[in-house]
This record gives C-alpha cells, sequence and structure tokens, in this order.
C-alpha cells in the first residue's frame, strides 16, 4: 500500500477515539522458528474464531532465517552465512528475514469495523516504533510511494516499500500481513543490532550515538505507544488451553514439516 507523506506524521489517538477496545498482551517469549510461527498462526485462529485481540514480542532461541511464502527455498543457498541458519517458512509473503540480534512482534485483529484502522496497520505499527525511538534520539523515517528500491536479491531487510522504516538509508523494520475471515494478522521485525549472518544490515542499536535498547524493554514502550496511539486497553493475557494446542498441532503438521518449508 502507497504512503503519502502526512501519513508520517504523528496521528496520535485521533483514530479509535471513544472505543474501549481491550487487546490482550501475551507474555514475552523466546522460540525456535517452528513454533514462533505456529503461534502467530493460532493467534490468527483465535482471532478469526472471536477470540479477541491479541499483541505479543518475541526472539528466536537460535538465529534463524525465515523465507517469505513464496520464496523459493534454494535461495537460502545462494549466500554461505545464510545457509548456515536453521530456516522456516513464515505464511506471510515478502522475503526473507535474518532472525537474530532484532525484536519480532505480532498483531492479531478479529474482522469487524471497531478492530478496523483508518490507516494502513502497517504503516500505523511502524510510526509507533519511529516515535518510540524518537523518545531515544533516534531519528528514523517511512519509506514513501515512489521511493521503492530493492537492492538485494534474497533478504527482505535489503527490499524497500512504502511503509517500511529506515535509518540512514538502512531498512531496520518490515512487516507483513495475513488475513483469515476477516481476521488479520501482521507480523514483523525490528533490528535492532548488526548480526553476522547479514552484516550488511546495521540495527537500530548501530547508528551514531545511538542507545542500547533491549528486546523486553522496547516491547514495553512499544506497548504503552500502541495504548495511547490507539486508545485500547493492553491488558497482560495468558494463552488459552486451545491456543497452546492449536500451536502445538500448527508446528507438527506444517511450520516444523519438510513438506511446508521445502514446498518451493
Amino acid at each position: 500500500m502507497c504512503v503519502s507523506a502526512a501519513h508520517t506524521e504523528n496521528r496520535g489517538t485521533a483514530y479509535n477515539a471513544g472505543m474501549s477496545n481491550t487487546i490482550r498482551v501475551l507474555p514475552f517469549a523466546g522460540a525456535d522458528g517452528p513454533t514462533n510461527m505456529s503461534a502467530d498462526e493460532a493467534l490468527l485462529e483465535s482471532a478469526a474464531a472471536g477470540g479477541g485481540a491479541s499483541l505479543r514480542y518475541y526472539t528466536w532461541s537460535e538465529p534463524t532465517l525465515s523465507l517469505g511464502y513464496f520464496q523459493p527455498a534454494a535461495d537460502r543457498l545462494n549466500d554461505p552465512k545464510l545457509a548456515r541458519l536453521a530456516w522456516v517458512r513464515r505464511s506471510t509473503g515478502g522475503a526473507a528475514i535474518v532472525h537474530h540480534r532484532e525484536l519480532t512482534y505480532a498483531l492479531a485483529v478479529p474482522p469487524g469495523k471497531e478492530w478496523a484502522s483508518a490507516e494502513h496497520w502497517i504503516c500505523r505499527f511502524h510510526h509507533l516504533v519511529r516515535r518510540v525511538l524518537a523518545a531515544h534520539g533516534v531519528e528514523a523515517r517511512a519509506v514513501i510511494c515512489g521511493e521503492e528500491q530493492k537492492l538485494g536479491p534474497v533478504v527482505c531487510f535489503m527490499h524497500q516499500t512504502p511503509g517500511d522504516l529506515l535509518i540512514g538509508g538502512s531498512k531496520v523494520a518490515g512487516s507483513a500481513q495475513r488475513k483469515q475471515k476477516g481476521a488479520l494478522l501482521q507480523h514483523g521485525s525490528i533490528l535492532l543490532h548488526r548480526s553476522e549472518f547479514a552484516p550488511h544490515l546495521p540495527g537500530i542499536c548501530d547508528a551514531p550515538g545511538a542507545p542500547e535498547l533491549e528486546p523486553e524493554a522496547l516491547a514495553r514502550e512499544l506497548t504503552e505507544a500502541f495504548a495511547l496511539d490507539t486508545g485500547w486497553k493492553c491488558a497482560p493475557g495468558e494463552w488459552t488451553d486451545v491456543e497452546r494446542a492449536r500451536t502445538e498441532t500448527i508446528r507438527a503438521d506444517k511450520y516444523a514439516h519438510p513438506a511446508w518449508n521445502e514446498k518451493r
């Protein structure tokens, strides 16, 4: 979706004024690739089935490459550094992401106009990131229409598309979406530090004079910013038994299975 220059301004709480939606914020956690992708899909299923909105932040138990849904598995073999990584295929599109020294988030929103956003959710969430970074003295900006460029063939953070967040010309935040029965899953990566598996990609904390940002602390700040921006109540919550069971089933049947990961 194209992002106009006007969309890069601080939107505050205007979109959901007067609304009292509650979004469940799940515990910060780290897991392997198949588990993380299965958990995100379980949240989408839950939202589609009337389970409400959820927000979670997480890390990866080992450096992992996630391929976009349509991306050939052979792409990861074109770079010796990427070929060394554990890997999983996402259910969302786009190119490969190196999940290493970063923070990942997932937002699941049920169908219905009360949950809708006047601004595309990718742009909106990235603007939250930008405002939190600005509070730390780090200047970032969103890519707008006409600035698109592809700087490399395999890795997502070498593709700059409208809504992506840049610092000094380098991409530091990118997100993707998937829908199911009107519900929306959006997940994305916020790059904090350069990884030895993608040394050409500097992170937020690698910028000159940038502060050190810890993933869990940043997640708390983003949750506070989300509440202020949307007017929603961000309530700590736990996974339901159904969601836990579905995560295990989806993992075994899909994201940990060669038939899924090697399908292209």
